[in-house]
C-alpha cells in the first residue's frame, strides 16, 4: 500500500525534487505546482498543511512534479502566469509573460495620459499581456494586438475577455504592419513590440525552458537577432501621429544598435531603460512632428 502523503509533505518531496535537479526557483515551483494540482490557494495552504492527498491529487501532483523536471515552464504546466498583477492565460503557443517586460509597461504609462483617449499597437501581441495591461491601466485607450499566429492570437483573445477589455481590445492576424490598412487601423499614439531577438545560431544555446517550450516564432531574430527591429523601425513612421511613441523591449546586449537605427530613421528623444537586473531592457524614441 502507498503511503499517505500530506500536503505538507507532499511540497517538501516536490521542492527535494526540483532541488535536486538545478531548478534554482525549486521551492518556489513546488508551492506553485502543489496549488495548482490542488486547485487551492496560498490561504487554504497555509491553514491546512496536514490534510491528507486524494489519490488523484497525489497523481495530479506527480505528474506536474514530472514536467517540471522535464525543465517545461511551471506556467506552461498550470496554464496560466501573473503579470503585472493579473493572471494571464498561457499556452504553448505564446512567450510566458515576464518580469523583465514590466520595464516596458512603466515607460508606455509614464507616456500615456490618464484621461486621453489613445491608440496602441501591440506587434507581436503573444498573450495579449504588453497591449491589455495597458488597457487596464489606461481606460480611456483602445489598442490592436497583432500576430503572425492564429493559435496565439487566440490566446490573447480569450485573455481579453477574461480581463473584460474585450470592448476596447481588437486582434489581427498579421505579419509586423501588413494588413492593417485593410483592417482600416488608424494612425496610433503609441506601438509597443516585444520582438523575437536571438540569433538563429544561438537558439540551440538557449535554456531547455525557452529552447524547448517556447514557439520559435516568438525567438528568432534573424541571422544578427535584430532583422524584426529593421523591419518595424522602417514602417512605423507611416503608422504614428506625430509625437507618438515607438518603444521596443529588446535583448541585454542591443539597446545601443537599436537605438542607432531609430536615430537614423529620424526618431527623436531617444530613450534607453535598464530593468531590475540593470540590463538595457527597453529602447524608445518619438516621431517629430512634420516641420
Amino acid at each position: 500500500m502507498t503511503a499517505e502523503l500530506t500536503r505538507a509533505a507532499m511540497q517538501q518531496r516536490m521542492t527535494r525534487a526540483l532541488h535536486h535537479a538545478d531548478i534554482a526557483t525549486a521551492g518556489l515551483d513546488a508551492r506553485l505546482l502543489l496549488l495548482a494540482a490542488l486547485g487551492i490557494d496560498e490561504t487554504s495552504l497555509a491553514r491546512s498543511p496536514e490534510t491528507v492527498l486524494a489519490s488523484h491529487e497525489r497523481a495530479r501532483a506527480e505528474g506536474f512534479l514530472q514536467q517540471r523536471l522535464a525543465h517545461r515552464p511551471v506556467a506552461k504546466i498550470i496554464g496560466q502566469k501573473e503579470f503585472w498583477g493579473r493572471v494571464f492565460k498561457v499556452t504553448d503557443d505564446v512567450l510566458d509573460p515576464r518580469p523583465d517586460s514590466e520595464t516596458l509597461i512603466e515607460l508606455a504609462l509614464a507616456k500615456m495620459a490618464d484621461d486621453r483617449d489613445q491608440l496602441v499597437l501591440d506587434l507581436g501581441t503573444g498573450s495579449g499581456c504588453l497591449l491589455l495591461t495597458l488597457l487596464a491601466e489606461r481606460q480611456a485607450a483602445q489598442g490592436w494586438g497583432i500576430d503572425k499566429s492564429p493559435a496565439a492570437l487566440a490566446v490573447a483573445q480569450e485573455n481579453a475577455v477574461r480581463l473584460a477589455l474585450g470592448g476596447r481590445a481588437q486582434f489581427l492576424c498579421s505579419d509586423w504592419f501588413s494588413n492593417l490598412a485593410e483592417n482600416a487601423v488608424p494612425r496610433l499614439d503609441l506601438i509597443i513590440a516585444n520582438p523575437p531577438y536571438i540569433k538563429t545560431a544561438e537558439l540551440a544555446q538557449l535554456p531547455a525552458d525557452v529552447r524547448d517550450y517556447d514557439p520559435t516564432l516568438a525567438l528568432d531574430g534573424g541571422p544578427d537577432g535584430i532583422s524584426p527591429y529593421r523591419e518595424i523601425i522602417e514602417a512605423a513612421p507611416a503608422h504614428l501621429h506625430d509625437d507618438g511613441w515607438l518603444m521596443f523591449e529588446v535583448g541585454h546586449d542591443q539597446a545601443g544598435h537599436i537605438s542607432g537605427l531609430m536615430q537614423a530613421a529620424g526618431f527623436a528623444d531617444i530613450t534607453v531603460v535598464k530593468d531590475l537586473a540593470g540590463h538595457e531592457r527597453v529602447v524608445a524614441a518619438r516621431r517629430p512632428a512634420k516641420r
